[in-house]
């Protein structure tokens, strides 16, 4: 076997939200497993471990409690650009008296959380910057391994220009609505 020998540069088939749909209505994709559609491909997600599942309750219900005229949504799909669809663990969405028939664009959200356990490179190097590319106004990411919240918000051009860390006893707040949390109230 030749060690210099190159693979040719193979092209991808990119598929789309609709697509994307028609393969697990058909069985293609399980319904027992967990994908997410990124940028066109998709992406067999990891399990959710229990610190995680706590950590998406823990927070879902402090939302909830808090700001009961918006929608809080749990790990369903947001679409963006009709090539992707990822599953955030909770998005803050405007209350809409018919619950978004059409599923949630990215337009819709004005806060997204992700809780990153062993998803945290994942997060920060693919989710964030389609976050921000789609003009989400706010992100949060909780990382479990380092106990801290990152917030971003201001997105430009697939960036986000403001971004904070706040630890066990430091209080966060949301940019474009009303909601002041202690980060120990999502940490846990």
């Amino acid at each position: 076997m030749n060690p210099t020998l190159t693979i040719p540069n193979l092209s991808r088939k990119k598929f789309t939200i609709d697509e994307y749909h028609q393969m697990a209505e058909v069985g293609i994709l399980s319904a027992n497993e967990r994908f997410e559609l990124i940028q066109g491909e998709i992406i067999e997600m990891s399990p959710l471990g229990d610190k995680h599942t706590q950590t998406v309750r823990r927070i879902n219900k402090l939302l909830n409690s808090r700001l009961p005229s918006y929608i809080i949504d749990q790990q369903n799909p947001i679409k963006i650009e009709g090539v992707s669809e990822p599953e955030p663990d909770i998005v803050v969405l405007p209350f809409q008296a018919d619950y978004y028939p059409e599923g949630v664009t990215s337009q819709d959200v004005l806060l997204l959380i992700e809780v990153s356990d062993s998803t945290l490179k994942y997060d920060i190097n693919i989710k964030l910057p389609l976050y921000a590319e789609a003009g989400i106004p706010e992100v949060w990411i909780v990382d479990l391994q380092h106990k801290v919240l990152i917030t971003h918000t201001q997105p430009v051009e697939g960036k986000y220009m403001n971004t904070t860390q706040g630890k066990h006893g430091d209080t966060v707040s949301t940019s474009k609505f009303e909601f002041t949390a202690k980060v120990d109230e999502l940490l846990g």
